[in-house]
């Protein structure tokens, strides 16, 4: 009887031992990215999944026309009627061929803006809101440091064309993506892959310059904007969702076009293949992490047609302390840890006791 008990408290000692002793999992690998900076967030909780260079300041190209689109959504009607001017016609770059003197609404200008990339309708845009490309300068710096709480952009014009004070970083794209998503009109613009254009000068459809919603699709990409100019190299935004995990992938200064793309893809497929959402929270491999989460728009509402003029200096919002995600992740979370240490010692001072009294017995 006393053999088999204690063959049995070693069988208890050893299972404690490799309890007792951390059991690491293996440890997720990081896509390579070859752009400059990049960024993954699961934008519902603002998890930053992944990070390259994610605070560096950046040229962002025509990235800066989702800044553009949404705050026209929010500060405009989409039935606006819009007079090209002069200077809107005249500008140089990607284009939808307007007409001075041209009047088209508000809508039509946006889906240009998105889908075709269209400086002009840029132009437009913002001499509509703010009466002057100088007004809508600080107009639109305000309003992305006071609603949705970017701390490193600064923004010359509504297009992206090269301006060396004309910066951002993948982090606050992100968190203007983030932001914008929310928005039902922006959600329907930003993942059109073609639009009928009636213009004055100009009939045609336009197809959206991003690849993964059309020549190389993306299951789940719901979607995107590219952009380009020599200073910034080849910059792309990307959203997607599968089941309720979704995604935002920033990539900026990539130095081929299909670069941008690999990268995007990458992230997307570590994304979709390592995380699961529950709530508001994130899991990697089954298992609650410690994730940082973006200072951002994440915990605003969407704002509804904020038309005052934004010309007082706001206060940034105060950032929330967040911590990144773990590297390597144990296969049992802490807590079960020390329970199941617990109990195996109990039962083994259970069992010693046992001995020891039938010993005594005897």
């Amino acid at each position: 009887m006393r053999h088999r008990e204690w063959i049995m408290a070693g069988i208890i000692l050893l299972i404690y031992i490799s309890i007792a002793t951390p059991i690491h999992a293996e440890v997720l690998e990081s896509p390579q990215v070859e752009s400059d900076a990049a960024i993954l967030i699961e934008p519902k909780t603002g998890t930053v999944l992944y990070e390259k260079n994610a605070t560096i300041k950046s040229y962002p190209a025509s990235l800066t026309k989702i800044a553009t689109a949404i705050y026209a959504l929010e500060n405009g009607e989409l039935n606006d009627v819009v007079t090209v001017s002069e200077n809107a016609y005249r500008t140089l770059g990607s284009s939808v061929y307007l007409e001075a003197g041209e009047e088209i609404s508000l809508q039509q200008l946006l889906e240009g803006l998105l889908i075709n990339s269209g400086n002009d309708a840029g132009i437009a845009i913002a001499e509509h809101l703010s009466g002057s490309l100088e007004q809508y300068t600080e107009d639109i710096n305000n309003y992305l440091e006071k609603y949705i709480g970017v701390k490193n952009t600064h923004f010359e014009n509504p297009h992206g064309l090269y301006d060396p004070n004309h910066y951002t970083t993948a982090e606050d794209l992100a968190k203007i993506v983030q932001y914008s998503m929310k928005n039902k009109e922006f959600r329907e613009i930003f993942g059109m892959m073609e639009k009928e254009w009636d213009g004055l000068k100009w009939d045609t459809t336009l197809y959206t310059h991003h690849k993964l919603l059309r020549e190389m699709p993306y299951p789940g990409v719901t979607g995107g904007k590219t952009g380009y100019i020599e200073e910034a190299g080849y910059t792309l935004a990307t959203t997607a969702k599968r089941e309720n995990l979704e995604l935002v992938v920033i990539t900026l200064n990539a130095d081929q076009q299909m670069g941008s793309y690999q990268d995007t893809k990458a992230l997307l497929d570590y994304g979709f293949e390592n995380f699961v959402r529950k709530g508001q929270q994130v899991f990697a491999s089954g298992l609650e992490v410690n994730n940082r989460k973006l200072v951002s728009a994440n915990g605003l509402e969407i704002q509804k047609k904020k038309t005052v003029k934004l010309k007082a200096k706001v206060d940034v919002i105060p950032p929330r302390h967040v911590e990144r995600v773990s590297g390597s992740l144990n296969t049992i979370p802490i807590k079960h840890h020390d329970i199941l240490i617990m109990i195996t010692v109990l039962i083994l001072f259970w069992v010693m006791f046992h001995n020891w009294k039938s010993q005594k017995l005897l």
